[in-house]
């Protein structure tokens, strides 16, 4: 029996797809992020067999920063890419990619071969921003940041579960979650080539696919320039930078203040897992109506900014678990409910033909900062002071809800 398509809400914007094609994406989002959680523990264990303890926060930051740097090159390329050929085929590329990535990477033997493992991975990582694009084929305008909202949630059971088993695998060998990891995103891509509809439409392919406007800095200056993005992708970049840190470092500050392994730090993790799942698959649904996007984000900055203090105090006075734990919750809850929102209102900032570029050029800019940032961490960890990187993250957070405060949202999307 066929399918019924959804309908469409405002003529030639969105494309009439399988209602299975929703829960398909919300399923290879689970799967993206729980393959990512799964390696998030162990990173840092696994690099300190290839180096010493002393430079060790330095050097997970030289891995994350390979790999976000092969991602700032190519993901312009590929959002673009899929606004001209569409975005299925750039979701079977990345997953595909970043299983090859995850063995190499899981083989390890020496620490040239880390690096070979990330920049592949890096390389092909288009699969995210393929995945947010989809969905805004899809949805109409007005259900985008609920829909980001649920893709959030559901990445919150992939953060939930994909840490806990890294730290569990981790007790067979360290080796162990990178192999699993592959076989995740070896099943993301196998669903994508089997599964997956294609979801932009032919009337909203772009006409041709011109290089020279792909340009990873191009594209950053184009999006900065864009009337209606300036501010939001300010502020973007002005909170995304702590929570790069956050996420480079927090294992090794784990390691460091509190004496934890990666069973401890996956345990963690999941916790963070958890509260997505309540913020994103819950109370983001009951405050949107409420206080509106911007005030999501707005509440978002102010919880963020508790947390990233609390961390800062941890790595610096008060050595203390709990503060940890409590300290990563909040910058999570805050960072997740904030992130869906922005979503949102920067979807509705562009075309229906442009949402790939749209994509591409947020995953570009988040690929400088992730390439900047975890080098940025690991000096400032290692040379200056462990606490330096949160007391840094937190002026930035409090900036950033100064430039939100002054947006004012689009009321209406623009048009098709």
């Amino acid at each position: 029996m066929t399918e019924p398509l959804e309908e469409e809400t405002t003529p030639g914007s969105l494309t009439k797809v399988p209602p299975r094609a929703w829960y398909l994406v919300l399923a290879l989002t689970m799967l993206n992020v729980l393959g990512m959680g799964i390696i998030f523990p162990v990173l840092p264990f696994l690099t300190l067999r290839y180096v010493s303890g002393g430079s060790l926060a330095l050097w997970v930051g030289v891995l994350e920063s390979v790999n976000a740097l092969c991602s700032f090159l190519v993901a312009p390329f590929l959002g673009g890419l899929s606004d001209r050929i569409g975005r299925r085929p750039i979701l079977i590329l990345g997953a595909f990619g970043a299983a090859i990535g995850y063995v190499l990477f899981g083989i390890g033997g020496a620490l040239w071969v880390l690096v070979v493992g990330r920049i592949i991975q890096g390389l092909t990582a288009g699969d995210m921003p393929a995945l947010f694009a989809y969905v805004a084929d899809i949805t109409p305008a007005a259900d985008r940041a609920k829909r980001y909202g649920f893709l959030g949630a559901l990445s919150g059971v992939g953060f939930m579960a994909g840490p806990a088993l890294g730290g569990l695998l981790a007790r067979i060998s360290l080796s162990a979650p990178i192999y699993a990891t592959a076989v995740v995103a070896l099943l993301v891509g196998l669903i994508s080539l089997v599964l997956l509809p294609e979801s932009l439409a032919p009337e909203n392919k772009a006409s041709k696919l011109k290089l020279a406007e792909l340009h990873p800095l191009k594209v950053i200056r184009d999006a900065f320039t864009r009337k209606g993005l300036t501010g939001l992708l300010i502020g973007f970049t002005l909170i995304t930078i702590p929570f790069t840190f956050y996420v480079s470092n927090v294992s090794v500050l784990a390691l460091d203040s509190v004496g934890w392994g990666p069973t401890q730090v996956g345990l963690m993790v999941s916790g963070v897992g958890v509260v997505d799942i309540i913020v994103q698959g819950g109370l983001l649904g009951i405050l949107l109506p409420r206080i509106g996007e911007r005030g999501v984000v707005l509440s978002g900055i102010s919880v963020q900014a508790i947390g990233c203090l609390g961390l800062a105090l941890c790595a610096s006075v008060f050595q203390l678990p709990w503060l940890l734990v409590a300290a990563c919750l909040l910058l999570a809850a805050g960072e997740g409910g904030m992130n869906a929102a922005l979503n949102g209102m920067m979807s509705t900032s562009v075309g229906p033909d442009e949402q790939g570029w749209l994509a591409g050029g947020v995953s570009s800019i988040g690929s400088a900062i992730q390439m900047v940032g975890p080098l940025l961490a690991g000096w400032m960890y290692a040379v200056v002071g462990h606490a330096i990187p949160y007391w840094t993250g937190l002026v930035m957070i409090l900036i950033a809800g100064m430039v939100f405060v002054r947006i004012r949202p689009r009321r209406e999307p623009l048009p098709a």
